[in-house]
């Protein structure tokens, strides 16, 4: 029968008697892994037979990125057996193949100094060959220098000249050879060289850093026992990715969503998780667990500066520096009771903000994660669910309809911020962004152009003038016509988006003219904006005729802003 272990103390002081325990080597390797959106728990699984007594259970196999405050262990057991300390340390711990490493550097660094040697005779070829140049260069000038010096009753010997230059050619084209064999000599040297020097570095790291982990542990009889050490590392993470593949339906058959949840897993820990059992948390371990603290903050007046003091005599040295010292406390204290000296509070209360979001997803089967940084994708869970499309657009700056869907988030996990695929029909049509969203909570997506609706936008009056017989007053009043055409076989929701102008002087008039009414003012609270919605039928089309007057004193000027 398997006993659960019974821990009496985790990080206690070591006793007397466990530091004359026998150590015991206990082998682990990973066996399941947390990842965390900041980092990530490992679970390390080893299977120890053990005598009854005491003993030192050794694990040094955990990296050094270890942190060591989240050292834990825990287990099972055949017969009692209780944990009496754990204790953590890094150290460097020598490489088993030390004595294959040194020969192969050693054969590495003999190899690197004879192409070395080899490429010193290279160079040397290759300046001769230069020194050669010049002096048959300067033989081939004698011919046309006069004659330096007194003049000789000797008579001068004839010089076959023809033959001297065909000798000068003959070597030059040598030397040029001999210059440029050496020089593709010594390219291919410094390659070998260099490709020799890095694998020299490959094989440097002597020693490895590593986290080693001493247990004392105390047998009630022999047993066999399979123990759990738990660890964090920050250097992983893992981000949310999204797929909206969206069937858009036809006349018979309603529209739907399906929404896919991935994951993209990065780690570089120091050591490769393979064959793991994967769990994703959006928990943050790193955040802050609390909220922050405020502190009390004073008003006052500032104090009086007293006449005269400018011209009161100088103070000894030191009562001066005890002077300037109350004023640079006093600027001090003054420069924390400012507001736009507390960033930290906003940036905390936003941390805070994203805790109560949080799930875990079990990736099912077993997966490998090297520690190269490189992303691994993974498929969380997948989201069927009926939205509801509209059509959107915005015929002042662009002429065209936007396909759109609405949707509320099924019961289950919150989808935390990430970027989406968006596919429409099978084809890819672009990518969005998705905020966190909770279950029950409505968000809207969009999914390119529709060129099944046709939309038109006009300026059908533009109109500037005066009013008042006793007070004159300037009026800018201007019309628009947009038309919009459902070509689809069904009938579509469709909201057009618009604008007037708003008035930042009381003294400023603006007033809604034409005989269509905006169904919303100021959408997504932004001053200005209007809607008109509708339902457009199959084939059917719908003008809408709005404008705007704005009226203000005539002596004045007025500027369009935004």
């Amino acid at each position: 029968m398997r006993i659960a272990i019974t821990i009496v103390g985790l990080w206690a002081v070591l006793l007397t008697s466990s530091a004359t325990a026998a150590e015991v080597p206990a082998t682990s390797r990973i066996d399941a892994v947390t990842v965390y959106l900041s980092g990530a728990q490992v679970a390390r699984s080893a299977q120890i037979m053990l005598d009854e007594g005491e003993h030192t259970l050794v694990f040094n196999d955990l990296p050094a990125e270890a942190v060591p405050g989240s050292i834990r262990v825990d287990g099972k057991a055949t017969a009692k057996l209780d944990i009496r300390s754990v204790d953590a340390r890094r150290l460097y711990i020598p490489r088993a193949d030390q004595s294959l490493l040194h020969a192969e550097r050693k054969r590495l660094e003999d190899e690197i100094e004879k192409l070395r040697d080899e490429r010193g005779l290279a160079q040397g070829q290759q300046d001769a060959a230069q020194t050669q140049k010049t002096l048959l260069g300067n033989l081939a000038q004698m011919p046309g220098r006069p004659l330096q010096g007194k003049e000789s009753t000797q008579p001068v010997p004839q010089t076959d000249w023809a033959q001297v230059l065909a000798l000068i050619g003959t070597g030059m084209t040598q030397a040029q050879r001999s210059a440029l064999e050496a020089e593709v000599t010594k390219r291919e040297l410094d390659r070998k060289i260099e490709e020799l020097e890095k694998k020299l570095s490959e094989v440097a790291p002597a020693r490895v850093q590593q986290t080693e982990v001493k247990v004392f542990v105390n047998a009630a009889a022999p047993l066999e026992a399979e123990l759990t050490v738990r660890y964090q590392v920050r250097n992983a993470n893992w981000r949310p990715r999204y797929d909206a593949r969206l069937d858009t339906g036809s006349k018979t058959a309603a529209p739907r969503l399906d929404l896919t949840r991935r994951a993209e897993i990065t780690q570089s820990t120091g050591e490769s998780w393979d064959n793991i059992t994967l769990r994703l948390s959006t928990t943050r371990p790193a955040a802050h667990a609390a909220a922050p603290e405020l502190h009390t903050v004073t008003v006052d007046f500032e104090p009086e500066l007293k006449p005269g003091l400018a011209a009161a005599p100088p103070a000894p040295a030191k009562r001066m520096t005890r002077a300037f010292g109350k004023v640079a406390r006093e600027e001090a204290e003054a420069d924390a009771l400012r507001p736009m000296a507390m960033p930290n509070v906003v940036a905390a209360n936003a941390a805070v903000a994203a805790a109560p979001f949080q799930a875990v997803f079990a990736v099912p089967g077993r997966l490998t994660i090297p520690a190269t940084g490189e992303a691994k994708r993974v498929q969380l869970q997948e989201n069927n669910i009926e939205p509801t499309l509209t059509v959107r657009t915005v015929p002042k700056v662009d002429p065209k309809a936007y396909l759109y869907v609405k949707f509320i988030l099924p019961k289950g996990a919150p989808l935390l911020p990430g970027a989406v695929s968006l596919f429409r029909d099978g084809a890819f049509v672009g990518t969005g962004k998705l905020p966190v969203l909770a279950p029950g909570e409505e968000h809207e997506l969009g999914f390119g152009a529709d060129d099944q609706v046709r939309v038109r936008h006009a300026i059908v009056g533009q109109t500037r003038g005066e009013t008042g017989l006793i007070s004159s007053s300037r009026t800018d009043s201007r019309k628009f016509r947009i038309t919009v055409k459902n070509q689809h076989e069904r009938a579509v929701e469709l909201v057009v988006l618009d604008q007037i102008p708003i008035s930042l002087n009381e003294e400023i008039k603006v007033t809604l003219l034409g005989p269509t009414k905006p169904t919303k003012r100021n959408v997504d609270d932004k001053r200005g904006v209007i809607a008109f919605e509708s339902k457009l039928e199959p084939e059917r089309e719908r003008v809408i005729e709005f404008g705007y007057r704005v009226t203000w004193p005539g002596k004045r000027p007025i500027i369009y802003g935004r």
